[in-house]
């Protein structure tokens, strides 16, 4: 017997085994998980009558809302194509993703419509934008609320949908030129749901925080797996660490994804306001987006009391594929030996294979020291990227997609990435692992957060640079730094200049953006090694 993966399958069990339960808090607002497929069908209905059929693009440019939600398996009811929009790009990033994608619809929140006004009149393929928060018609957009009450939720007539049909185009920044968009199935997104809600311990009592946004590879998948599970999800719309930490206390929140760099923000709140962050009720914690410090999770699990999950993937893989949760293998070792395995890439996760291959495309010895590409082949793997079938061919090789993302494994199958490619410094021919070197800069008391880089060098080639945040009312000084650095590390490694900044440059997901600090140190210049 064949039966399609197709998610809208998700939010049809949560209706009907959890129908009265509420299924997400939006600041004052709730909705049940029956009123929840009301209001998606209503949206279906809708999208119908503005004659979306089955393949087209519907984009969404919202903060973590109940819209967002109802977008996922509104869109999907037609076998239409979600499209979501990073909150924080420029005008003309929309502009090119808008028209790439060739969107028919476009929903938006009220309060990012802005963003959007300077090139509404160069859209060639957006028909109708409907705004979120709004009310009435304006002379641009169509008001949500009252456009969705004029359709039927009680039923909507789906559209057939098969697993292999294309769920969702999510478009990634590279480097260098225009993001590009990568195709998921119904297939990946819901094997990926099923193999991330075993690995996360999701159940039908949790409680989840939307911290992360859902524009994100779809929040990781969030959506999908925390709804087929009867979870309540609460909405986090702006990452304010003490609106956080009151939503936790507030709603019993017993699960959140993040970031180490917001997971780094609520550690430096709490350091401030112990009494008030306490909560009574255990928190798991799921971290990725960079290698977390071992010291980052030390505070997590020692002072906050929260139990600490990392877990590594990319857009292109749905995106989960490896976690570091501790085994029974390795339960008998001491605490802080566990911690830092915690903060390896780790093995991979049911569904995955995960291996680190050198140039000749063998598997590196499990030592520790010979480094490799991590390579992934999955049904969590994209189709490839739309309307650019070089940058496919260039990703995905002999059956394998290639992360660029440079590891080593241990004798006990732990995978650690110790760089991108394009962030391995090499000086003096010595390659030099910049998270090895961010790692002992984040145990200085006086660190807040680091990011190491390659700097040009007229000798060297390239030499290690630092930039840091330091903690607020701290006299640290690029002599301080050095020093400091030179004690910890092999003196090639320690970097050999630093400058203070107030803030890093992030993604909207909270992930540092190097590629940004690299053109500035360099000028901004097209070759970013020397």
């Amino acid at each position: 017997m064949y039966v399609p993966l197709v998610l809208t399958t998700f939010l049809d069990r949560a209706a009907e085994l959890y129908g009265g339960k509420t299924a997400a808090v939006d600041g004052e607002r709730t909705v049940t998980y029956g009123e929840l497929q009301y209001r998606v069908n209503q949206l279906s209905n809708g999208l119908k009558a503005l004659n979306i059929k089955k393949g087209d693009k519907v984009a969404y440019l919202s903060p973590n809302a109940v819209e967002m939600l109802e977008g996922f398996y509104g869109v999907y009811q037609l076998g239409a194509v979600m499209t979501p929009l990073n909150t924080r790009l420029t005008a003309e990033d929309y502009e090119f993703i808008l028209n790439h994608s060739e969107s028919k619809v476009l929903f938006a929140d009220k309060t990012l419509f802005k963003q959007l006004e300077p090139i509404l009149g160069n859209l060639t393929s957006i028909e109708t934008i409907i705004l979120h928060g709004e009310e009435a018609d304006t002379k641009t957009a169509i008001g949500y609320e009252n456009w969705l009450s004029g359709f039927d939720g009680k039923w909507f007539d789906r559209v057939e949908v098969d697993e292999h049909d294309i769920a969702s185009l999510l478009y990634t920044s590279g480097t260098t030129g225009n993001p590009k968009g990568v195709l998921l199935t119904h297939r990946s997104n819901y094997l990926h749901a099923l193999s991330t809600m075993h690995h996360l311990r999701i159940r039908e009592n949790d409680k989840m925080l939307h911290v992360l946004p859902m524009f994100h590879v779809n929040g990781w998948g969030s959506p999908f797996y925390y709804t087929a599970n009867g979870v309540t999800q609460v909405m986090q719309r702006k990452i304010d660490p003490e609106s956080i930490f009151n939503n936790i206390k507030k709603h019993k929140i017993s699960i959140l994804h993040m970031a180490p760099t917001v997971l780094n923000m609520l550690l430096e709140y709490y350091h401030l306001h112990k009494e008030e962050c306490r909560m009574d009720h255990h928190v798991r914690i799921v971290v990725a987006g960079s290698a977390p410090p071992p010291a980052f999770i030390e505070m997590t699990e020692n002072e906050l009391g929260w139990e600490f999950i990392h877990v590594y993937g990319m857009t292109e893989i749905s995106p989960l594929v490896t976690t570091s949760q501790i085994t029974s293998n390795d339960e008998h070792l001491p605490v802080k030996e566990q911690q830092r395995l915690k903060s390896k890439t780790g093995y991979s996760l049911i569904g995955s294979e995960v291996k680190v291959v050198n140039e000749a495309y063998e598997e590196v010895e499990k030592n520790g020291t010979a480094v490799g590409e991590i390579v992934v082949r999955s049904n969590n793997v994209m189709e490839g990227y739309f309307k650019n079938p070089e940058a496919t061919a260039e990703t995905i090789q002999h059956g394998w997609l290639h992360t660029g993302d440079m590891a080593v494994v241990f004798d006990n199958g732990y995978i650690e990435i110790v760089d991108r490619k394009k962030d391995v410094i090499i000086s003096g021919g010595e390659n030099i692992s910049s998270i090895e070197v961010e790692g002992y800069l984040y145990q200085h008391p006086d660190i807040v957060e680091t990011a190491v880089v390659a700097l040009p060098h007229e000798k060297w080639g390239e030499i290690p640079h630092a930039v840091v945040v330091k903690r607020e009312g701290s006299s640290l000084t690029e002599e301080d730094v050095i020093a400091y650095a030179r004690e910890k590390m092999a003196h090639f490694k320690a970097p050999k200049s630093i400058n203070f900044v107030k803030e890093l440059p992030k993604t909207a997901s909270g992930k540092i953006q190097k590629v940004q600090l690299r053109k500035q140190l360099w000028n901004d210049s097209d070759k970013l090694v020397n």
